[in-house]
């Protein structure tokens, strides 16, 4: 079964100035992260805006990511939804239309107990075949559940196409934690973009980064370096990739990303109602400080 590993990208998803999904725009900005040299794309999550699409246009989206990487990076859909039904229907899709694995967040919003979890992913896993991987994600700081690493060792021992986590909340203890399931072979992937060389270090196979998704290179160079071992050059890139977070929010709006997407050349449509497009004092903003990062990332680049 493959996995995610190296630069993960979290995609934003695109939508028009009604709000539908543009699944032009979604091949165009798929095709735009290939081309920057990413590992694996991870579409509608929760850089996706993935609560506030439809069923039927989330489809849309991963179909044509699927479509558009062509077997040229790894595709991994994301699937959680508000309820069982919707995530079992969208892990089936995406098997269907051959993406190489899913994601799927913890319940959402409503608490949910250990058993229930657990009872949850294992829906999940006997909804698609038995090697088509899954990972959980757990983010229990937007979720409101957690999935505690003895939840998730069991998870994996009853579901054996479960293979790894995503896991957004910057605790080193807890992801050590998880890297110890499955005798070590448990896939464990942070989600928060500025942890990425030290992850790496402790054994994770990447990053889920969003950051990713509007500037790849820093994120890309910094993978390089690792697997090369030069460390010296991939804690410089690593700090660089750091400032690009701090000046997307660290992906706390994504129209920040958007804009940015933007200013790089790459229309990522609008933002989905509630929420509203920078307006233009933030985006102006927004251009001056990507314009002075973007020539160190030129410097850093051609430097190594």
């Amino acid at each position: 079964m493959k996995h995610l590993y190296g630069v993960t990208t979290a995609m934003v998803t695109p939508f028009d100035s009604e709000g539908k999904v543009d699944t032009h725009k979604v091949e165009r900005l798929t095709e735009f992260l290939i081309t920057k040299g990413v590992n694996c794309l991870y579409p509608l999550g929760t850089t996706g805006e993935m609560l506030r699409v439809s069923v039927e246009e989330r489809k849309r989206v991963a179909e044509a990511v699927v479509r558009t990487a062509n077997g040229r990076v790894t595709v991994f859909i994301h699937v959680g939804a508000m309820n069982a039904t919707e995530t079992v229907e969208l892990a089936k899709h995406a098997h269907e239309i051959g993406a190489d694995g899913i994601g799927a967040v913890t319940p959402v919003f409503f608490g949910a107990n250990d058993r229930e979890l657990i009872h949850y992913y294992k829906t999940l896993s006997d909804s698609v075949p038995s090697d088509f991987p899954i990972y959980l994600y757990s983010i229990p700081q937007c979720a409101s559940n957690d999935l505690k690493p003895e939840v998730a060792r069991q998870i994996a021992k009853e579901c054996g196409n479960v293979i790894g986590i995503k896991y957004s909340y910057p605790d080193y203890l807890r992801i050590n934690d998880y890297l110890t399931i499955n005798e070590e072979k448990f896939s464990v992937l942070p989600g928060a973009d500025r942890l990425f060389l030290p992850a790496l270090a402790m054994g994770c196979d990447g990053v889920v980064s969003g950051i990713s998704g509007v500037y790849p290179e820093p994120f890309v160079a910094v993978y390089k370096a690792f697997i090369d071992g030069d460390l010296t050059k991939a804690r410089r890139l690593q700090r660089l990739a750091i400032r690009f977070c701090e000046a997307l929010k660290n992906g706390s709006n994504m129209a920040y990303f958007k804009e940015a997407l933007k200013f790089r050349g790459v229309d990522a449509g609008h933002m989905k109602n509630p929420q509203l497009d920078l307006i233009s004092e933030d985006a102006a903003a927004l251009r001056d400080s990507l314009q002075e990062l973007e020539q160190q990332l030129d410097q850093a680049l051609q430097s190594s």
